[in-house]
């Protein structure tokens, strides 16, 4: 899945807020060159590469005490015509059996895929009324709305995947990655320094903490993370150049 979330910020970026999200005139605007200079579709794209999870049904409770498994993303393996098949199969359970949680979620993913983000959507609606406390869900479906850039509805999603699943890094950098999406920086970097808490090693958590810290400028922090990222993962090298002028 983390190739999905880093292609989702990659090709443009991933209707009721709730409390905990902040609407763009809550948030702090950019106040340095790096912020103003933020490639948003390139956030985007990282955060669905870097929280993308596999077509495989991954779940969660909410007495969830392990971190969700880390699969091998097999969308690399999987053409358009399979995707299509996948949905072609959900189609026949789903039109004996339209409660079926296991085909909704199948369809939803492949329709993700193919970048029928709106129509995956609905399936993941109808998912999360038969299973609303599947942690699962709400992420898969706030990658969706990010994508769509629909920004508060994607951190109401991850709001409740972190709820029913706290120890899942991935939602708590995917809804990092939509605040960064509202310059919501400030707000992003808790989000940030939740994920790196759960993995130390979480290198795109490094990555745009630093490019965070950059945007309000705080630039010692910034180049420590940004160093961090680089050493796990050479092509955060760019972020140091651009935000840390190394």
């Amino acid at each position: 899945m983390k190739s999905l979330i880093l292609t989702l910020l990659s090709a443009t970026t991933l209707l009721a807020t709730t409390q905990c999200a902040r609407s763009t005139t809550d948030v702090e605007r950019p106040t340095t060159s790096a912020a103003r200079n933020l490639n948003r579709e390139a956030v985007v794209a990282r955060a669905a590469d870097s929280t993308a999870r596999s077509s495989m049904n991954v779940t969660a409770s909410a007495g969830a005490t392990s971190p969700a498994p880390t699969v091998v993303e097999p969308a690399a393996r999987k053409s358009n015509a399979d995707y299509k098949a996948e949905i072609r199969t959900a189609d026949a359970i789903l039109k004996s059996k339209p409660r079926d949680f296991d085909a909704l979620l199948t369809r939803a993913k492949a329709k993700s895929h193919l970048k029928e983000y709106n129509e995956a959507i609905l399936d993941y609606n109808a998912a999360v009324r038969l299973k609303p406390t599947n942690a699962e869900v709400y992420y898969n479906r706030g990658l969706n709305r990010l994508k769509l850039k629909q920004y508060n509805p994607a951190i109401s999603d991850f709001n409740k995947a972190t709820k029913y699943n706290p120890q899942d890094k991935e939602a708590f950098f995917g809804r990092g990655a939509a605040k960064m999406q509202m310059f919501n920086f400030k707000g992003a970097i808790p989000d940030f320094t939740k994920a790196l808490a759960l993995d130390p090693n979480y290198a795109d958590a490094y990555e745009y903490r630093g490019i965070s810290y950059s945007s309000i400028n705080k630039p010692l922090e910034a180049k420590a993370d940004l160093e961090k990222a680089a050493q796990l993962n050479p092509e955060a090298v760019k972020s140091l150049r651009r935000y840390a002028g190394k």
